[in-house]
């Protein structure tokens, strides 16, 4: 003979609390008090019981499932992605299963594969875009496409996207006042500051504005090449310390491009920190095994991915700003 089935009517006669109640306590509403949504969690979990979430959402219409598109550069592998996007998408997956949510994980580069239709196919209740902000092809196509539904991007180099992103100029300021109280005064800004880089803008800015408010003259690199970060950084470093104002500090505008700074004022002969101190901008792990360990300005991680949730879900308005943290390692001193 089978157990009977254990439903909500159960759990409400054991709490002393309507099916309804139990209902919303355990759909997380707002209207219940936590006392009686503790409750009702623990003797739901005693009795065995589980909401069946897949057909509540098919009363509502909705799939319990958000899309994550993660852009690439044309032509390049999902395993050539950044690390930084990679601890976006793990964030942004994390916030997602948090409140109940599937993500369904796509990664586009090229423009046969650029689809953002999921709602409208009924595969997803929303979308998140996420990348690099080089593959302008693809947050192009996004921008002109029809039906997308309810979406939030993180890098979009396009204003009119909705977005979430760091707060860059709190960063900037952050990173620039570090150097200064270390008692650097020929601060160098690096990075590539063009229309599809409006995270560098920012925090070029706020770089400009605190060494204005110090006294300081603005050394800055603002047009390195080079074929990826790393290479712009190695430039950068190069060009500056040939150059006649030689820094005493430089502030990159991603960790890529302060690594690629280390290796090429190791490659020229200068010290890190004793000659030339080095901050970059984004937290990425591999900071921590580069020679010196590079200190970086680094987004709460974990609050991205539930900002990029929640604004996806409609639950928060857009251009939403991510605090950011300063971590000191030893390429500071």
């Amino acid at each position: 003979m089978t157990d009977k089935r254990v439903t909500s009517l159960d759990v409400a006669e054991a709490a002393g609390v309507s099916q309804s109640t139990v209902s919303r306590a355990l759909s997380g509403a707002p209207s219940i008090g936590i006392a009686t949504r503790t409750r009702v969690e623990e003797i739901a979990r005693q009795l065995g019981y589980h909401v069946d979430r897949r057909a509540a959402q098919l009363r509502k219409g909705e799939t319990g499932t958000i899309a994550i598109v993660v852009v690439g550069r044309a032509g390049e592998d999902p395993l050539a992605v950044s690390q930084f996007h990679y601890a976006l998408l793990g964030s942004t997956c994390a916030a997602a299963a948090q409140r109940g949510l599937r993500s369904l994980v796509s990664f586009q580069s090229e423009p046969d594969d650029f689809f953002w239709h999921y709602r409208a196919e009924g595969q997803a209740d929303a979308l998140i875009a996420m990348g690099t902000s080089l593959n302008r092809p693809a947050w192009l196509n996004l921008a002109q496409a029809r039906d997308v539904g309810s979406l939030v991007t993180w890098g979009a180099p396009f204003p009119e996207l909705p977005w979430v992103r760091a707060d860059n100029a709190a960063g900037g300021e952050m990173a620039t006042r570090h150097l200064i109280a270390r008692g650097r005064r020929r601060i160098a800004f690096v990075g590539a500051v063009d229309e599809l880089h409006p995270q560098f803008r920012e925090r070029l800015m706020a770089y400009r504005s605190t060494m204005a408010e110090a006294g300081l003259a603005p050394i800055e690199v603002l047009d390195a090449t080079g074929e990826d970060r790393l290479a712009q950084g190695r430039i950068a470093a190069k060009t500056l310390l040939e150059g006649s104002a030689r820094p005493d500090a430089i502030f990159a505008a991603s960790d890529a491009i302060a690594i690629g700074v280390l290796e090429g004022l190791a490659q020229g002969g200068a010290r890190v920190p004793e000659d030339v101190a080095v901050v970059g901008f984004d937290g990425l792990g591999s900071g921590v095994h580069t020679s010196p360990a590079l200190t970086t300005i680094e987004p709460d991680f974990a609050r991205a991915g539930q900002m990029l949730v929640s604004q996806a879900l409609g639950d928060s308005g857009a251009g939403t700003r991510v605090p950011v943290n300063l971590v000191v390692r030893d390429s500071c001193g």
